[in-house]
């Protein structure tokens, strides 16, 4: 099954081959890949990389896999998320990326909030947390948009240059009935 959630303008999915162009675009995208951990590399690696996520097992216990997020009408790849869930199977750390032309549209928040819904829906986690630079301050408040709680911010090294990371949490809401 290739199509994982579907919400009113996206589409959380396997990658396949044909994302290469769209996956490349915005992965070598300097403004894009700012504050995230991958780096860019070769088609032949990435061609690699999506035929592998493509294939991936979802839910793995401290393993990272990664789903497109697409267009609903264009089946385009607008972005991606990476999702690991934690040996103890505890809680699933979320990550995103999207193409500039489709920032302050939406549908990243869209996107990571189908993205909970299919943790909260596939597995045991009691929390999902994600870590972002307190630079970003887009996902900053994408988080925050969601209902994600800042738990703490720590100083941490990215690309070799010190920077702080706030950590947000985001509760499995537990069923009355």
């Amino acid at each position: 099954m290739s199509q994982l959630r579907t919400s009113s303008r996206i589409i959380l999915r396997r990658f396949t081959s044909a994302d290469l162009a769209d996956f490349q675009s915005y992965r070598n995208d300097q403004e894009v890949g700012l504050y995230q951990g991958w780096s860019q590399q070769s088609d032949a690696d990435a061609l690699k990389f999506l035929q592998g996520m493509g294939a991936a097992e979802f839910f793995r216990p401290g393993t990272w896999f990664q789903i497109g997020i697409a267009d609903r009408d264009t089946n385009s790849l607008l972005g991606d998320i990476g999702i690991c869930v934690r040996h103890d199977e505890a809680e699933a750390e979320i990550g995103f990326s999207l193409c500039r032309q489709s920032h302050g549209l939406g549908l990243g928040s869209e996107a990571v909030r189908e993205a909970i819904s299919y943790i909260f829906d596939s597995t045991k986690c009691g929390q999902v947390i994600a870590i972002t630079d307190t630079r970003n301050l887009s996902a900053i408040r994408l988080l925050e948009g969601l209902g994600m709680q800042r738990t703490r911010s720590d100083g941490a090294v990215f690309r070799g240059q010190p920077c702080e990371e706030h950590t947000f949490i985001l509760q499995r809401q537990i069923s009355t009935q």
